[in-house]
């Protein structure tokens, strides 16, 4: 049986994706309000951009009054970032981790407290591959 394919969000659905995941489950109105602090953008576009989320998995969606729902983000951030992460190794480095994380740190230069958060990561990936080897 063919592995079905999770819905890639578009960069649009992705910010109210991070606005579900910040604030938790929202109506059309609170994510519309926080999607109109950065962007002029008309109610029913929030709406139809929620609609449309639901339709391809990305929400879920519960009738809380006569005319209201609450939406929620089907994924958690970090698996939706799996997600997106995994698609853009395969699709544009070709599966090669060092080419991606050699990518990533030539195009934005990393703070100093990134750069040791990266160095301990590497360092423990590391070790629990060479404990792996000697079992």
């Amino acid at each position: 049986m063919p592995r079905l394919r999770k819905p890639r969000p578009t960069d649009a659905e992705l910010t109210i994706l991070r606005i579900l995941w910040e604030k938790g489950p929202c109506t059309v109105r609170q994510v519309y309000e926080e999607l109109a602090r950065d962007r002029t953008l008309g109610y029913t576009t929030a709406l139809k951009l929620l609609q449309v989320m639901t339709e391809k998995g990305l929400t879920t969606r519960e009738q809380i009054g006569p005319q209201q729902h609450v939406y929620r983000a089907r994924a958690g951030e970090a698996d939706t970032q799996k997600q997106l992460l995994t698609d853009l190794l395969h699709r544009a480095f070709g599966g090669s981790m060092s080419q991606l994380v050699m990518q990533a740190l030539a195009t934005k230069k990393a703070s100093h407290d990134e750069l040791q958060t990266i160095r301990r990561l590497l360092k423990e990936h590391t070790s629990g591959s060479e404990e792996q080897n000697h079992e």
